[in-house]
């Protein structure tokens, strides 16, 4: 439920920042008299076709309300299973009792991933929230704040940076107002930044430490070289900047997407301790990470695209809970160009961009079936 708010209050934003462009054309529309010149009417088409991206907010609501259906059978089921524990307590006894309700947590717990997990199927058209900065950079939300905390964090440039801006809610990222700036002890590389329970994990310029930035302290709050981690344009993306070491978060936790020369340059994919900042697991997916144009982490796999320029698509997707992997061909509309920055959202089941001095975002289809078979 929190997603499906999130993406309304986002989705409002985007429309709210329409009204004005849909007035201007309603009312050129009404003064036509049915005999508009050829350059009036080719201004007319230009400005519909900013209007494209509200089809994909549309579908996406399609989508939550099947999501919504889903869910609602499943949460009936389990009431049933829970109205059956309580006709039975009288005959079972205090473990008995203890064990089924585990059981029905466990069950509600796998409902909740099934709902949020699945294979990518398709990204919607861009929707453009802003334009501004440079031509690379990088911003996030939170991924594990609550549905009430929608601060935006920005960071513009790729190289040698320290100045985070902190704007309050979405709206005012949009309007570029209430923003506080957060200046970083040791400056980053890279726009493979993301943010997590409160702070920013980023790639440390000329070197392979990772940095915890904690903000309400405006602290460090730990820093650890990952090892063997290639960096300073040793292995980037195909876009270069630095992009040695990318950071993601996804529904199961904190990932770093690397290489090094042990590996021959092939795309690393490492689960970290969000407290001390070790390896937990590493994949090796065999992709050349100088291929790459961007990649992103959902639901355990790693999703990469083919370029960074106009024509990209999602090629490929490694699959770490089976170690394996398979090429896909999922169209991904670059309307801008030249992407240097490229994260999921779990909270939000959203792709973050910054294309070429734009902040885009990207609704996500994720294909997944709820079974609601099985004993109470």
């Amino acid at each position: 439920m929190e997603v499906l708010e999130l993406r309304t209050y986002r989705d409002l934003q985007y429309v709210r920042s329409m009204e004005t462009l849909m007035r201007s054309l309603d009312a050129r529309l009404r003064a036509a008299d049915g005999s508009l010149s050829a350059k009036s009417f080719q201004e007319l088409k230009d400005r519909m076709s900013e209007l494209l991206p509200l089809s994909s907010v549309l579908e996406q609501y399609k989508a939550d309300t099947r999501t919504i259906v889903r869910l609602r059978e499943e949460v009936r089921n389990l009431s049933s299973s829970l109205a059956a524990i309580q006709e039975e307590m009288g005959a079972y006894g205090y473990e008995d009792l203890q064990q089924r309700v585990m059981a029905l947590e466990a069950r509600l717990h796998a409902c909740a991933q099934k709902l949020g997990c699945g294979k990518l199927t398709g990204v919607s058209n861009p929707i453009t929230i802003r334009a501004m900065g440079s031509r690379f950079g990088s911003w996030m939300t939170d991924t594990m704040a609550p549905s009430a905390d929608s601060r935006v964090w920005y960071m513009d440039g790729y190289y040698k940076g320290r100045r985070v801006l902190e704007f309050r809610t979405l709206g005012d990222f949009i309007k570029g107002q209430n923003f506080i700036q957060h200046l970083l002890p040791q400056p980053w590389a890279g726009t493979g930044h993301v943010v997590y329970n409160g702070s920013l994990f980023y790639n440390k310029y000329q070197s392979n430490v990772v940095v915890k930035y904690h903000f309400r302290s405006r602290s460090v709050l730990v820093q650890r070289s990952l090892p063997g981690a290639g960096y300073n344009n040793t292995f980037p993306y195909s876009w270069g900047g630095f992009s040695d070491m990318d950071f993601m978060v996804d529904e199961s936790g904190l990932w770093a997407v690397y290489t090094t020369n042990q590996n021959a340059g092939n795309i690393v994919v490492s689960r970290l301790d969000p407290h001390t900042l070790e390896v937990v697991r590493s994949w090796d997916t065999g992709y050349p990470k100088r291929s790459a144009g961007e990649a992103f982490m959902i639901c355990g796999v790693l999703y990469v695209t083919n370029s960074h320029l106009a024509g990209a698509k999602v090629y490929f997707a490694y699959f770490t809970n089976t170690s394996s992997y398979e090429y896909t061909d999922v169209p991904f509309h670059n309307q801008y160009s030249h992407i240097s920055m490229l994260d999921y959202n779990p909270r939000e089941r959203a792709l973050y961009t910054w294309n070429n001095g734009h902040q885009v975002l990207y609704n996500v289809t994720l294909f997944h079936v709820i079974s609601t078979a099985g004993d109470p």
